[in-house]
């Protein structure tokens, strides 16, 4: 009876270690596709308050425009890196910081 409860604790503990590696690398894949995503919050109410109303939807418009352009820059160039550079799996998460600084 012993020994089942050990495995029933090894195996929980192995589900614990796999749930921590997973939110790790979710924090670490946000952190790498903010910069891409979020051009899109730029313009935000303060920038825009004092502007007179037939100029907004200009303002507006160029932001939408230069967003447009970032990500048609910038997506595709992120997925040519990724398909010559993959990162590949990790032994495990503590070893990311050498994938990434290669």
């Amino acid at each position: 009876m012993l020994l089942a409860g050990s495995s029933l604790l090894t195996l929980l503990d192995d589900i614990a270690t796999l749930l921590d590696d997973i939110s790790v690398m979710g924090k670490l894949a946000a952190k790498k596709t903010a910069g891409v995503l979020g051009d899109d919050l730029s313009l935000n109410a303060q920038q825009v308050s004092g502007v007179r109303a037939n100029r907004e939807l200009p303002v507006v418009w160029g932001v939408a425009k230069g967003s447009l352009i970032n990500k048609v820059i910038l997506v595709p160039l992120a997925l040519i890196i990724s398909a010559f550079y993959p990162v590949g799996d990790y032994a495990s998460v503590d070893d990311w910081w050498r994938v990434s600084l290669l």
